[in-house]
């Protein structure tokens, strides 16, 4: 099975794209984000990079098997919240897991060469970014990113097409020999079911492969981290209440009475947001 593919000017994209995310699990959208869109995320990505090495440190980063993953880079370039109003990813959401979902992460991604003898890390093995089968219930999707062009010999993303939805995980021998390679242009987007299996390929071009990765949920999953809190309500106030909203503004949990009491404008967690 391939990686249903469509372009943004299509004007059934949407509706190609919600049933692809049925059948196959997963579909590629091409010619989303403009030249300069990309170029000043790749700009982006760099800085945010240096800020965490900054903050975490590289030992800690290497430990953790997290080089070249750059969680919470909206802190460290405003440029990052833009993807929250991009209309493609918004009519995605909203035709999938409703308006109320929240971004449940954003990590950009730095993929290094990969060092003699491979990659040992979490991203360049096959897992599900939602690790949890509910009865075919989709919870979770994303909105993946190629910020330098796919391709198999920098390591395009794995994935194996009509493996979501299922309890049990598939043969990994079937996997290996099922993945296919999300081979797209720079700007492309990559959406599927969080549920579907997939990896990292092996990045054998010499050079860095550069991309953000977008997952949504229904309101009431967690997120990753706690973005209203490690952003700051000054931040959050600044941006367009739809942003605020995936952000997770508008599913705060109370921390007194006098939040739980307040009238119904002003509590941390609106009707609806089921």
């Amino acid at each position: 099975m391939s990686i249903p593919r469509i372009r943004s000017a299509d004007p059934n994209w949407l509706t190609f794209a919600a049933e692809a995310l049925r059948d196959a699990g997963c579909a590629l959208v091409t010619d989303v984000l403009p030249n300069s869109f990309v170029e000043q995320t790749r700009h982006a990505l760099y800085e945010a990079r240096e800020g965490i090495l900054r903050e975490v440190g590289a030992e800690r980063l290497k430990a953790a098997g997290e080089i070249g993953t750059l969680r919470l880079p909206m802190k460290y370039d405003r440029h990052f919240f833009t993807y929250l109003e991009i209309p493609e990813v918004l009519q995605f959401i909203d035709a999938t897991i409703g308006a109320t979902a929240i971004l449940h992460l954003q990590n950009g991604f730095i993929l290094p060469p990969a060092p003699p003898g491979g990659s040992k890390v979490f991203q360049t093995t096959f897992h599900r970014d939602f690790p949890r089968y509910m009865n075919g219930y989709l919870a979770s999707v994303n909105a993946f990113f190629a910020i330098d062009e796919f391709t198999r010999e920098n390591g395009a993303t794995l994935l194996v097409p009509g493996s979501h939805q299922h309890a049990q995980a598939p043969d990994a021998d079937y996997m290996a020999r099922a993945a296919v390679a999300a081979e797209a242009p720079a700007g492309s987007m990559l959406l599927f079911d969080s549920t579907i299996w997939h990896a990292a390929g092996e990045n054998v071009s010499g050079r860095d492969r550069l991309a953000i990765n977008h997952q949504f949920t229904r309101s009431f999953f967690k997120q990753q981290i706690d973005y209203v809190r490690a952003l700051g309500d000054a931040v959050i106030e600044t941006l367009p209440p739809r942003s605020q909203q995936l952000l997770g503004w508008y599913t705060r949990v109370v921390t007194s009475l006098d939040e739980y009491y307040r009238p119904e404008d002003r509590r941390l967690y609106r009707k609806g947001q089921g």
